[in-house]
């Protein structure tokens, strides 16, 4: 039986060889049967090689196998969707834990991972998964993170500082029309830099999520997302770093009341502080209403688009509008799950800019992130130099409430909130809140108003 084995064996190894049938002496032993080349996946150079290796053969196939393996898992979408989610989690937690995280902040640190692990080719440059992401979770994100948008609270319990965050927003709008036509932002393609620029002025009103809001609506591509985040993520860290070194601490004798008690305790956890706006306990039955609520605004924005709007108008903005106007109709209700709401929803925004960041390219980035500091840091500059002129030399506006107030414009409501704490100004620090979530609810429609402006200004040097 040896005997035939090797015969068998070193005719397999005999390229020209490609069938053959044992003698009838061996029919005793085994049945006639075929031996072909496709049988065995073997390397040509192997069959005409017998004495090569198994494993010099599995080194030879890998890049091809490697290559067929990334494709396969490029296109399954739980590999996608599981990659975005690790991404997602992976940048909250370095913003929690790290002090590079917290410097970056969660949405950068995500950005610029997804970025890296597309460009090594571990994530796809697209996918459908993306698709699904912008398409139908960002526009349940949304309404969410609006869920606390209590108008008449706003009114009533932020007194002059209301007055200074519309400065702030005036004082934005002006930064806007002053730098795009001398950076009109040309380095990230044509028909894009306007979009971009009115997504950066829904940034410096509201916050991050009106920055999605905008670009989601005006259709702004991986690539410049990316990059405008990154480079307006570190003009505003600068800027914090210099309101802070202006803005003078506290007095003792500062009036404190019972309702502006309010310990924020992480700037980047949007909402989930105790912030005395509701109930901050998230249970099944919140998490459910939450989204229940959300898709139902989200599909009443909708009908409602398509009835009164162009076609093609985004839905987001009317959605806003609505769930702005549902909170200020039925506090009680809203913050019931207002916490369950900005927990999904701050998931959902952290998957949109995975999904960014994975659609971008680094080259692009690196190619666009100059002029768009530049942008960012002269649009930055002109609504500060705006809002003193105006808050100061008309209004008359204390300075804290000011620097509180553009605080709340570039970064939202907690990172003011957390410098009033921080600053020991407590009578502020719940009125700083509200103003904040007031720039969530108007900074969308604000920025794509301005949108038409833009496209009609002169540009400097055409």
């Amino acid at each position: 039986m040896k005997a035939y084995q090797c015969w068998v064996a070193a005719l397999a190894a005999c390229p020209q060889v490609t069938s053959f049938v044992l003698p009838s002496s061996a029919q005793p032993l085994m049945k006639p049967f075929a031996i072909t080349t496709t049988a065995f996946p073997l390397h040509k150079h192997t069959l005409m090689n017998p004495t090569r290796r198994d494993s010099s053969l599995s080194m030879m196939n890998l890049p091809s196998s490697l290559l067929a393996n990334r494709a396969a898992l490029h296109g399954d979408p739980s590999f996608v969707l599981s990659a975005i989610l690790l991404l997602s989690t992976f940048g909250i937690s370095l913003e929690r834990r790290t002090v590079i995280g917290k410097a970056l902040s969660a949405p950068l640190a995500t950005m610029a991972l997804a970025l890296s692990v597309a460009n090594l080719g571990f994530v796809p440059f697209t996918s459908p998964v993306y698709s699904l992401i912008n398409r139908h979770l960002v526009p349940l994100a949304v309404p969410m993170l609006l869920f606390d948008s209590d108008l008449k609270r706003v009114v009533s319990d932020t007194g002059s500082l209301l007055l200074a965050f519309f400065v702030g927003a005036i004082a934005t709008i002006v930064g806007t029309l002053v730098a795009f036509p001398l950076l009109p932002l040309t380095s990230l393609g044509p028909d894009v830099g306007w979009r971009v620029a009115c997504a950066l002025a829904a940034r410096h009103i509201g916050g991050a999520i009106n920055f999605v809001a905008v670009a989601d609506t005006l259709n702004v591509g991986g690539s410049a997302v990316s990059a405008a985040i990154a480079a307006d993520n570190v003009v505003v860290a600068i800027y914090f770093a210099f309101l802070f070194s202006i803005a003078k601490q506290g007095t003792p004798s500062e009036e404190v009341t019972e309702a502006a008690e309010i310990i924020v305790t992480d700037p980047g956890d949007i909402g989930s502080a105790d912030d005395g706006l509701g109930d901050s306990t998230i249970t099944l039955a919140s998490l459910g209403a939450a989204l229940s609520v959300s898709s139902c605004l989200v599909t009443l924005g909708g009908i409602l688009t398509k009835a009164l709007l162009p076609t093609g108008t985004s839905s987001l903005p009317l959605t806003s509008i609505l769930t702005v106007l549902s909170a200020t109709a039925f506090p009680r209700f809203f913050s019931r799950i207002r916490a369950a709401g900005t927990a999904v929803g701050i998931t959902f925004i952290q998957m949109f800019f995975a999904a960014s960041g994975a659609a971008g390219s680094i080259q692009l980035v690196m190619k666009s992130a100059p002029s768009l500091f530049l942008f960012s840091a002269l649009q930055i500059g002109v609504h500060f130099a705006t809002l003193m002129a105006l808050g100061r030399g008309i209004f008359r506006l204390p300075h804290r409430e000011l620097y509180l107030a553009s605080n709340a414009n570039v970064g939202g409501p907690t990172t003011a909130a957390a410098m009033a704490q921080a600053k020991d100004w407590k009578r502020l620090v719940l009125p700083a809140l509200l103003i904040g979530i007031l720039g969530y609810a108007t900074a969308t429609a604000i920025a794509l108003a301005l949108g038409p402006v833009l496209l009609r200004l002169p540009i400097v040097g055409r």
